[in-house]
């Protein structure tokens, strides 16, 4: 594995563990058993190394979407999107955990961040687009709903890992996931037809191997 490699996988690893703002690049030399210098020669700050992460971050996420299989159900398809995000979630707790503070030291982060918000809102509205296309949507109660719940999902998939870690309120034998919770706003809003098709594809017994 290349030094670059060892330090991001190393990086995520003590950022998860420890929090963002608890460790520094000297933590990750130790843990490498690596010098200083020779962290600062692949990554000159924290900055650089928070940067490739959230290039790993970007690229893991955009071939999620990319893997979209239009010949499927889309209801399948969004379920193992839900599921594939709910691994990303966990598998880079910190930055879940700590966006606010990233967005503020970092503000040419920000600026990804804030685009990739808005590419993955027009990725959330174009699975709504197909469910009323294919008759999986019931009218709308109210004008403009159907956005205001795709916001409700974004929000929720930003913030269930961090409401897990520090909030524990679920009762464990309940098996409470996010994509269970996600379709608890979605069902009751889905035509008959939505709802048969999600009965058929057993989707809440589902377990995704990620």
């Amino acid at each position: 594995m290349r030094t670059e490699d060892k330090v991001i996988l190393k990086a995520i690893e003590l950022y998860n563990t420890k929090g963002f703002s608890n460790i520094t690049s000297r933590d990750i030399a130790r843990e490498l058993d690596m010098s200083h210098g020779n962290v600062e020669y692949h990554y000159k700050n924290k900055e650089t190394i928070l940067r490739a992460i959230y290039s790993k971050m970007k690229k893991e996420v955009s071939t999620y979407f990319s893997e979209v299989n239009k010949s499927m159900n889309p209801i399948e398809e969004f379920d193992i999107l839900l599921k594939k995000l709910e691994h990303f979630q966990s598998k880079y707790l910190f930055f879940n955990l700590d966006v606010n503070d990233i967005s503020r030291q970092f503000p040419r982060l920000k600026v990804e961040i804030k685009a990739t918000i808005q590419r993955r809102k027009d990725q959330m509205a174009s699975f709504f687009v197909l469910f009323s296309d294919l008759g999986y949507l019931q009218p709308e109660p109210s004008r403009g709903f159907y956005l205001r719940l795709q916001h409700k999902i974004r929000i929720l998939i930003t913030f269930w890992v961090s409401q897990e870690v520090i909030l524990k309120n679920f009762d464990p034998t309940q098996n409470i996931t996010m994509s269970l919770s996600i379709w608890d706003l979605l069902l009751p809003h889905l035509t008959e037809k939505g709802k048969s098709e999600y009965n058929r594809l057993n989707l809440k017994d589902q377990v995704l191997s990620v």
